[in-house]
């Protein structure tokens, strides 16, 4: 009787959540009742982690028709090498271990941020020290993200060899800090003269905590690349990925989807299309 209220109570929230408005959802979500759709994360949200994760969950779950679980692992490597195992169907990376493992993976949306599906790779440095550049960067400490991150570290990588440069021997000490949050704050601390971060997280921290940005100047932008896409493991079947690609389009179309959306600082989640990243696959292949 207790697994039958269960999944009475599961389907009654769905009604609820399909009178709501956002009716898109079909028969495979319904027949996956009884599992738990995992996504995986790495350290990207920028605020309050549990209350953000916990409204995603509230718009995902009745839509889905299953319970909802985020695993957040430390770096992006070790996110791949869940969804690469089955521990999770689906994962919100970047796009360069996208590039990477392109045959293990299927690529589901890519988020929209002030009305375009791209962002840029920003060096930052001192607020305090006029005149810093990449050049006077040289010889001093430099933070990045995480080895697998293309605004956090394979961009700089790339921009420092098209110069003539050893990346491996252009700063003093460079570090990772696997959050492109902790990135900013090495850098407003001290700890580094420069980093290397995601212009999405360093403008979106800009407008929730100016106090920390403000102690940093941005002294370069890179050219524009596919925003860091959500992805499938390649075997999680068909259904269910389509259901959970009509989840996030639909997002805009209903009031707890805006309101996650308006956590994320993100206009929608849009449809995939691997040109995005064929300018990350370069770099990568030049990388190897």
């Amino acid at each position: 009787m207790r697994y039958l209220s269960v999944t009475m109570s599961r389907i009654i929230s769905r009604r609820r959540w399909l009178a709501s408005g956002a009716a898109w959802i079909g028969a495979p979500a319904a027949r996956a009742a009884s599992a738990t759709t995992r996504i995986g994360l790495t350290p990207v949200f920028l605020d309050d982690r549990m209350r953000l994760l916990q409204h995603w969950r509230s718009y995902l779950e009745p839509g889905l028709g299953t319970p909802v679980e985020f695993v957040q692992r430390g770096t992006y490597g070790q996110v791949m090498d869940v969804l690469r195992a089955g521990q999770v169907q689906f994962a919100w990376i970047c796009g360069y271990p996208y590039v990477l493992h392109r045959p293990h993976v299927k690529l589901v949306a890519v988020p929209h941020w002030r009305g375009r599906p791209v962002y840029q790779s920003y060096l930052i440095g001192d607020a305090a020290e006029p005149g810093l550049d990449l050049q006077r960067l040289r010889g001093r400490n430099f933070a990045y993200s995480d080895p697998l991150s293309n605004s956090g570290f394979l961009y700089m990588q790339h921009l420092l060899r098209s110069r003539g440069h050893d990346p491996a021997r252009y700063f003093a000490r460079s570090f990772f800090t696997h959050s492109h949050r902790h990135v900013v704050e090495a850098v407003a601390e001290g700890l580094a003269d420069g980093g290397s971060v995601d212009g999405y997280v360093w403008e979106t921290l800009a407008e929730l905590h100016p106090n920390l940005t403000g102690r940093t100047r941005v002294l370069q932008r890179s050219p524009d690349f596919g925003f860091p896409p959500i992805v499938a493991g390649a075997r999680v079947d068909a259904a269910l990925v389509q259901v959970f690609v009509d989840a996030l389009s639909a997002m805009p179309r209903h009031a707890d989807g805006r309101g996650v959306l308006a956590e994320l600082r993100l206009d929608r989640f849009g449809p995939a299309d691997d040109r995005l990243f064929d300018g990350i696959a370069a770099m990568a292949r030049a990388q190897a």
